[in-house]
């Protein structure tokens, strides 16, 4: 009989922050660049309580709506915007990302951010998506994008950030429960 050895994606952390956030991987973009955003939130779990030991990545489209194929995802050097970023949370949950809003998709649907979540408890790692407040207000936008038009309204509203009043878009995520944000499978992959 063959023993079977578990691999880091069958593994329950806590061990994401020693291994896999590196220097300045929150910032696709250098703080206060010209059109920079920040993106920021909150990971929850079932019972409404911060989770302290989670690991976000996303990934997204340039401004100009253009997907990103630059090389160096992991090494930071102020100029090359590859549209992939990794941060771990605070001790209360808490994550920030200093990004640039997606850019105009080619099929008319409404700009994302796509998220991946690392957590305890999981087994492996959850797929989900952030959309703009300004997109999700527009029914054509909506329409041609296949997940958002497929949820009803109050799952479709755990996928949007709402924008603060100095522009900043404030997501967060709920993992189970009472709001529990809408998360993708990918049966491909």
């Amino acid at each position: 009989m063959t023993k079977l050895v578990a691999t880091p994606g069958q593994t329950i952390g806590p061990f994401y922050g020693f291994a896999l956030p590196f220097e300045r991987g929150e910032q696709l973009v250098p703080v206060g660049s010209p059109g920079s955003v920040r993106l920021h939130g909150t990971v929850y779990d079932g019972n409404g309580d911060p989770i302290p030991d989670c690991l976000l990545e996303i990934w997204q489209a340039a401004a100009d709506g253009t997907v990103p194929d630059a090389h160096g995802s992991l090494i930071r050097d102020g100029y090359t915007f590859t549209g992939f970023g990794r941060t771990a949370v605070d001790n209360v949950g808490g994550f920030s990302f200093t990004t640039v809003e997606p850019g105009p998709r080619p099929d008319g649907g409404a700009r994302f951010i796509s998220v991946v979540v690392f957590a305890r408890g999981l087994l492996n790692k959850l797929h989900t998506r952030v959309y703009l407040p300004e997109d999700v207000a527009d029914a054509d936008a909506v329409a041609a994008d296949a997940l958002l038009s497929s949820l009803p309204e109050n799952e479709r509203g755990t996928l949007i950030a709402t924008r603060e009043d100095d522009g900043a878009l404030r997501w967060d995520l709920r993992l189970q429960g009472e709001g529990e944000t809408v998360f993708l499978t990918y049966p491909e992959r």
